[in-house]
């Protein structure tokens, strides 16, 4: 915009994620006026990518000379257009699907080709197995959407909203095939968000452990991350997503050295054999497989809470006074009971594969495992407690420890506030110029806004999303009734309840 402002009719792009690459350009893809897309109210701005080599020539003839002149020949046009997306399905017995879904028209191979080529392999595959009798027809659908990365997951969300009531799981796929002998190529398997914590998480974690400890391939798991399709997973959308990414190795992020030779071809058969398996379970998956997938959950629920639970004890030993000691047991208790009612949830959330008749008996089997997590619980709450106790007399303090809460600075004011939602998905404020935002940043990046607006029900009030928002990302000294209060103002939120404002 600054280039734009000052009348500039193009643009040399000398930038890139990777110096190293002495000879790659990066690739800048599409941003308008306001964001990512160029649509046409955007400004039209010329822009050539160079290499860091040809930088460097630039920069020193600059240098020597002032002045340099560049000749250049543009063959382009400007003209009204779609952006497409493709879509086909391995019919199932009922009207619930399964999605796998990934990015074309990005121009790198493994930033997406390889995605897209997974994805198709993994339903050709499913395809032939069905039609060789090798397996049964699915009971629910298998989708397949190739579109733009967000935008155009947008507009299907959007434009089929019966289907994705329908759709009870998905899996994104980007950039999933590097190549196995670099390093930092290990397959990290991204989350959902913890306001839709669900079995889909425990699920791909048993799988990618069963498949990669045969192909001895490393691999981890990673939280949410927001700026790519998992937003599907928000309440307002409701898909559980997950995301596998293997990276590069050598990094190639947007970048001409993106290339076919840097794609490793068993990776890309790993992603595939990922795909095919998860979408196939789930759409046979009923009651039976249902509560099995409630006990995945359990069992890394009991992970989680633990891992809530062991930052306060390492704590307790650094704490001097009852003072610190008390807002060492109180944030330990708020940890531990927003853990458990995370992992609830997940457990819980298995209830969606259930046919209605069938419904009411999971309920009752799923019962005991959320009441074993409850007891887990109060049991991890019972170990700080025991510690705060201990640490307390080593120090000659007085019992019992007193829990102390930390008031936050927001909470009176935002106490009053109810946030409903006008939008689902994020809000990358593209519709509106950089400089009429405030400062605020775009919804499609930033982990905290998007954190907190997804925790936005139309009930919670605005206090209980800050906490929730800080339980799940840590603290933060974001301006949360600033933001909301310029989201209202722009139209993307109301507010239901805000004390003497309405």
């Amino acid at each position: 915009m600054a280039l734009v402002k000052a009348g500039a009719v193009g643009a040399i792009n000398a930038f890139t994620e990777n110096p190293d690459l002495q000879d790659g350009r990066q690739w800048i893809n599409a941003w308008g006026d306001n964001g990512w897309a160029y649509t046409k109210a955007s400004t039209p701005l010329l822009s050539f990518s160079i290499s860091p080599r040809q930088a460097a020539l630039v920069r020193k003839l600059l240098a020597e000379r002032g002045k340099v002149r560049v000749k250049a020949s543009v063959d382009s046009r400007y003209y009204a257009g779609l952006y497409p997306y493709v879509t086909g399905v391995i019919p199932g017995a009922g009207p619930e699907e399964v999605l796998t879904l990934g990015h074309a028209f990005e121009q790198g191979a493994e930033d997406n080709a390889t995605g897209v080529a997974a994805m198709l392999e993994s339903l050709a595959t499913l395809t032939r197995l069905i039609a060789g009798g090798k397996l049964p027809p699915p009971k629910r659908s298998i989708r397949i959407l190739i579109m733009g990365e967000m935008y155009g997951s947008m507009h299907y969300v959007a434009t089929h909203p019966d289907r994705i009531r329908q759709t009870v799981a998905a899996m994104c796929v980007d950039t999933p095939a590097a190549l196995y002998s670099l390093a930092g190529t290990e397959y990290t398997f991204y989350m959902n968000p913890h306001v839709a914590k669900s079995y889909t998480d425990a699920f791909i974690l048993r799988l990618a452990g069963d498949y990669f400890s045969e192909v001895d391939r490393p691999w981890h798991s990673h939280p949410f991350m927001s700026g790519t399709d998992t937003y599907l997973a928000e309440p307002t959308v409701n898909v559980p997503t997950v995301w596998p990414y293997s990276g590069s190795g050598v990094h190639t992020h947007h970048n001409s050295e993106d290339t076919p030779d840097r794609v490793d071809p068993q990776s890309l058969r790993d992603i595939a054999v990922i795909d095919a398996s998860f979408l196939y379970y789930l759409a046979n998956a009923g009651e039976l497989e249902a509560l099995w997938l409630a006990e995945l959950s359990q069992t890394r629920g009991y992970e989680q809470i633990l891992q809530a639970t062991a930052p306060f004890l390492d704590q307790v030993p650094a704490a001097g006074d009852s003072e610190s000691l008390g807002r060492v047991l109180s944030d330990a208790f708020d940890h531990i009971t927003y853990s458990v009612d995370r992992e609830s949830k997940s457990v819980l959330s298995v209830q969606r594969l259930v046919p209605e008749p069938g419904r009411e008996a999971t309920v009752k089997a799923l019962a005991p495992l959320v009441a074993d997590l409850r007891r887990f619980g109060d049991a991890q709450r019972e170990r700080v407690r025991r510690a705060v106790e201990r640490g307390a007399v080593e120090r000659g303090l007085n019992l019992p420890v007193k829990p102390i809460e930390t008031p936050t600075a927001q909470s009176a004011e935002a106490s009053k506030i109810v946030v409903r939602r006008n939008r689902f998905g994020t809000l990358p404020l593209d519709d509106l110029p950089a400089d009429q935002r405030q400062g605020y940043p775009s919804g499609a990046w930033e982990a905290v806004p998007t954190a907190a607006l997804y925790w936005c029900d139309g009930r919670r009030t605005l206090a209980e999303v800050i906490r929730l928002t800080q339980m799940e990302l840590g603290p933060t000294d974001f301006d949360f009734v600033g933001y909301f209060r310029f989201l209202r103002e722009r139209g993307y939120v109301d507010f239901v309840s805000s004390g003497s404002q309405h």
